[in-house]
């Protein structure tokens, strides 16, 4: 048996909720088991893009099979990002009272039961209804984990965490659509909810196993509804994460735009193949994700995260500059390729963007993670949520709108950190923080 809140032989954490062990023990004893963490997390953050992706190919099925028309089959996503968005406020503050392990189950179990319903819905209505109830219990794996990630480290070590979740995080989305395609060539549309309700399993298994609490009780919110919602308002006040909040909400929001419209322009407007399309999503992922490993392995420690935030919010602005240009016409007819290569380019920064953002931030709240992992998580779902119609308001013969809903999510985002964090003015606080989470004696000086 181990000890109070101490380690046992599988490198688990005693999860004792009265958590006598100082919370930088628990915490430190957790972080020896960073690689399984880091898999235990990432599925989490893995299975929202999962749970809408793996159901996309489904869609003409069923609006076929329950003969619903097609708009009404779209709600079915709508209800799923409506969930995952309201869900976060819900579970942050929750997280942050009883602490992460609790919430989590419950949100857990709560995801494999409405998800099985999925799979035996008899008509459209129950499966809206349960779909906004998926979305809102898959919620608790994206705000606890951004939580956890809170509790466990600090600094530029936070930074490389998120940046190792861009990893998996990355991924997901390019192979939900193909698990979700093979899985149509086995069975029907029901079966879709049926492997992402094994999914839910396994990783409730998993974190009921491996991933023990680690929020301890003199660090827990003790108040109700009333004081999480003066804790939301008082980090709405702070300014600078108030800056950091939208700056990421406002790049997510490019980021959605270019997968609602990205479809449409490649294939229809400049006549690429289903397969081509395919590769050209792949291949602007993995932009994605390398960039973010190249944040997280060598800039993270040497540059501060202010510098590599506001290049990659730099470079987004440019790239949707550019496709501005291209897709207006200033340049004169342009193909394919070089709207890919801006694509891409746009695609890419997003790695320094989105895994420095959440770190800023957080750092921040050390306190109140769940609170603060819930603003950032529905920030950036309802700011992509609206931008993802306007990609069309103009019709199906341009990509102006897309590159415009690009430019001015960009633009916006980079005033907002240069406007609200002004990092000019703290950098002698961030290069101290830094110094002091990387342990560098010599930075410390």
């Amino acid at each position: 048996m181990p000890e109070r809140g101490g380690q046992d032989t599988q490198g688990r954490i005693s999860t004792t909720a009265d958590a006598k062990v100082p919370g930088a023990a628990a915490t430190a004893a957790v972080r020896r088991t960073s690689l399984l963490v880091t898999l235990v997390l990432g599925g989490l953050t893995a299975l929202p893009p999962l749970s809408m992706d793996m159901y996309l190919p489904a869609l003409p099925e069923v609006t076929d099979a329950l003969r619903s028309p097609a708009a009404t089959v779209q709600l079915t996503l709508t209800a799923c990002l409506a969930g995952m968005a309201l869900g976060q406020l819900v579970v942050g503050p929750m997280s942050d009272r009883w602490g992460r392990r609790q919430p989590l189950l419950i949100g857990m179990i709560v995801y494999v039961l409405a998800t099985a319903v999925c799979a035996f819905a008899p008509n459209v209505g129950l499966l809206i209804a349960f779909r906004l109830l998926q979305g809102l219990a898959g919620a608790a794996g994206i705000v606890i984990a951004r939580a956890v990630v809170r509790d466990l480290y600090d600094g530029v070590e936070m930074a490389r965490f998120f940046s190792t979740l861009m990893l998996i995080s990355g991924v997901a989305p390019v192979v939900a659509p193909l698990i979700g395609g093979q899985v149509l060539r086995l069975t029907d549309w029901r079966g879709v909810f049926v492997v992402l309700t094994m999914i839910g399993v396994l990783l409730t298994a998993v974190v009921w196993k491996w991933l023990h609490e680690t929020l301890p009780a003199d660090r827990r919110h003790s108040g109700g509804v009333g004081e999480a919602l003066r804790t939301m308002g008082g980090l709405l006040r702070d300014r600078v994460f108030t800056g950091y909040m939208l700056a990421g909400g406002l790049a997510f929001a490019a980021l959605f735009a270019y997968i609602s419209a990205s479809p449409f322009v490649v294939q229809e407007i400049y006549g690429a193949s289903p397969q081509t399309f395919s590769l050209l999503f792949g291949l602007n992922s993995v932009g994605l994700v390398v960039v973010g490993q190249i944040n997280g392995k060598l800039l993270i420690g040497r540059v501060s995260l202010d510098k590599a935030l506001g290049f990659g919010l730099a470079v987004i602005t440019l790239a949707a500059t550019a496709l501005l240009l291209m897709t207006s016409g200033v340049f004169g007819e342009v193909g394919l390729a070089p709207i890919a290569a801006g694509l891409f380019v746009l695609m890419s920064a997003m790695g320094l963007a989105m895994p420095n953002t959440n770190a800023q931030a957080l750092m921040r709240t050390p306190n109140a993670a769940g609170s603060a992992s819930a603003l950032l998580g529905t920030s950036s779902f309802l700011v992509g949520a609206v931008a993802s119609p306007l990609v069309g308001i103009a019709g199906e013969a341009t990509a102006v709108p897309m590159a415009v809903v690009q430019l001015a999510s960009a633009v916006a985002a980079l005033l907002c950190f240069l406007l609200l964090c002004r990092p000019w003015q703290r950098r002698g606080e961030s290069l101290a923080a830094a110094a002091g989470a990387s342990g560098d004696p010599a930075r410390q000086k």
